[in-house]
């Protein structure tokens, strides 16, 4: 990042020396006490300079580290917990279904689907649409 020194610090330039603060503490360079205190620096500073000191005595991060450090996953954590929930609850009904079946001596209505479908169908149109992740349609908050 390139810092001129002396003129006022921007909230995007403030927001990257925290991410550089955040991979200096997955590293292991400082521990979270310490990266509080730097991210209250960072936020409390006015310039350009202020931005500089806080990071004085950390070494340079490389690229290519910086690409491999901060993936950003397709599907959203709670997709990924809802996704998780609707298989395990697929399962239960599957087995349910699977015992009731093997207790009468044939296979019953395969009542399942009503849960397995619906639910399922919900959380692919979600997640191919990109609905309520962020994706799909709103707007950046100002």
């Amino acid at each position: 990042m390139d810092i001129s020194t002396g003129t006022r610090a921007s909230d995007a330039e403030r927001d990257q020396i925290v991410r550089l603060l955040g991979r200096h503490m997955a590293d292991g360079r400082i521990d979270l006490a310490e990266y509080d205190q730097r991210v209250a620096r960072v936020y409390g500073s006015a310039t350009r300079d202020d931005l500089q000191l806080v990071l004085s005595d950390l070494p340079k991060l490389s690229k290519d580290s910086a690409a491999q450090s901060n993936p950003r996953p397709r599907i959203p954590v709670w997709q990924r917990i809802e996704g998780g929930s609707w298989l395990g609850v697929s399962v239960l009904v599957l087995i349910i279904w699977a015992a009731i079946s093997i207790g009468v001596g044939e296979f019953t209505y395969f009542w399942p689907v009503w849960v397995i479908g619906p639910w399922g169908a919900v959380l692919a149109f979600r997640v191919l649409t990109g609905w309520e992740s962020g994706r799909g349609g709103k707007r950046a908050r100002q």
